[in-house]
């Protein structure tokens, strides 16, 4: 079954970050990220840009109400996710406690996926390619 596995942190401390601390996260990250896809188990990663980027269509109202910025505020934001193709919860709980010994501080939310698109983006394309 694949897993969802949001990353959630106070933007504040990781966006604080320098290029060489963010860079170190990054390098012990990676080595759970190898590990995974090793096992064929990592699926599509993001890593989302600033919340000051964020907008939100609010679908509850008719038409529709679009706002600048993130839906909920909140201490910790959600930054990125993982999807990794897992057993059980228990597993998917493992990848999960493997990378925040990577990266401590803030949450993981662990969710199953029940439906999955793989990328349509065309090869080469800077975004299918994981490029910021």
């Amino acid at each position: 079954m694949l897993y969802a596995i949001l990353c959630y942190h106070s933007e504040a401390v990781v966006g604080g970050w320098s290029a060489a601390q963010d860079a170190e996260v990054m390098a012990r990250l990676d080595l759970v990220h190898q590990k995974l896809a090793a096992e064929g188990r990592l699926g599509p990663v993001a890593r989302l840009l600033p919340t000051s980027a964020a907008t939100t269509l609010r679908k509850d109202t008719d038409p529709p109400l679009v706002l600048d910025g993130p839906f909920a505020e909140t201490k910790e934001q959600l930054l990125g996710f993982y999807i990794v193709d897992c057993e059980n919860l228990d597993q998917a709980l493992e990848a999960a406690q493997e990378l925040a010994k990577a990266n401590p501080g803030g949450a993981y939310e662990l969710r199953p996926v029940g439906l999955f698109h793989a990328s349509q983006l065309p090869p080469g394309h800077p975004s299918a390619d994981g490029a910021r």
